[in-house]
């Protein structure tokens, strides 16, 4: 478990994910789907605020961003958990299909990442860039909460679509926008954690495991994960995914 919650920081901060390696190991070891869910998501949410404050430096000028999507992304978290404690016993079922999509969205982000770049490759990061017109104003809220609602229900890959999102609808540098996702991130799960932690039956032991061996996972495994190639690091995470995902789905 120790072992599952350092490589979920390690994963978290380069590719992002973890919960495609903590989730299942949790279920292995013979917690519920729901226990399995709630508790890993107490315990992960230390590693995402470590991996914001590494982004802190990107932060700057950001503020009003912040507070305006963060608000959207606090209140999908809640909407998340609460649909989530309302029927858990949809779980079980609905719990495949999340891990099915959150391999594909992480087989599908170098692809993404790369049209990213090269969209904003002429754009000049700086704290007033604007969101793209008035329908991205009105959209990017609407979409920011979505990805709350399901970063709070389940989250894994919820970084994929959230940063996709931002680089659609504004414009800005790419590290810039990954560290607003990563605040984003930390609303959303710390919202649900909290929720999690008062109106549901966590395994703490294993949540506390997955705390603090993600924390550590983020600020140290990252140095030896660059030592790997990301293509080796993705394949193992997606393929394991998707066998996961399989054999939940055909129980």
């Amino acid at each position: 478990m120790a072992g599952a919650g350092f490589a979920a920081g390690t994963i978290n901060t380069v590719v992002g994910s973890g919960s495609l390696v903590t989730y299942p190991v949790l279920v292995a070891l013979g917690y519920s789907p729901l226990v399995a869910n709630v508790s890993n998501t107490i315990g992960l949410a230390p590693g995402s605020v470590s991996g914001a404050i590494g982004y802190r430096h990107e932060l700057k000028g950001q503020r009003g961003r912040i507070l305006w999507l963060g608000a959207y992304s606090l209140l999908g978290g809640l909407t998340g958990g609460l649909l989530l404690l309302a029927a858990p016993k949809a779980f079980k079922a609905i719990v495949p299909v999340l891990i099915l999509l959150a391999a594909l969205l992480m087989g599908v982000q170098p692809r993404l990442s790369a049209w990213l770049r090269v969209r904003q490759a002429n754009t000049v990061a700086h704290p007033a860039a604007a969101v793209h017109g008035a329908h991205g104003r009105m959209l990017l809220p609407v979409l920011v909460f979505a990805t709350g609602i399901y970063g709070g229900y389940f989250g894994a890959a919820q970084g994929v679509i959230l940063l996709a999102l931002l680089g659609l609808l504004i414009d800005d540098g790419l590290q810039r926008l990954n560290g607003l996702k990563n605040v984003l991130t930390v609303l959303v799960n710390g919202t649900a954690a909290i929720l999690f932690a008062l109106a549901s039956s966590p395994a703490w032991g294993a949540a506390g495991i997955l705390a603090l061996s993600s924390i550590v996972g983020a600020q140290v495994g990252a140095a030896v994960a660059r030592r790997v190639p990301e293509r080796v690091l993705r394949a193992v995470i997606v393929v394991g995914g998707l066998t996961v995902g399989t054999v939940l789905a055909v129980r």
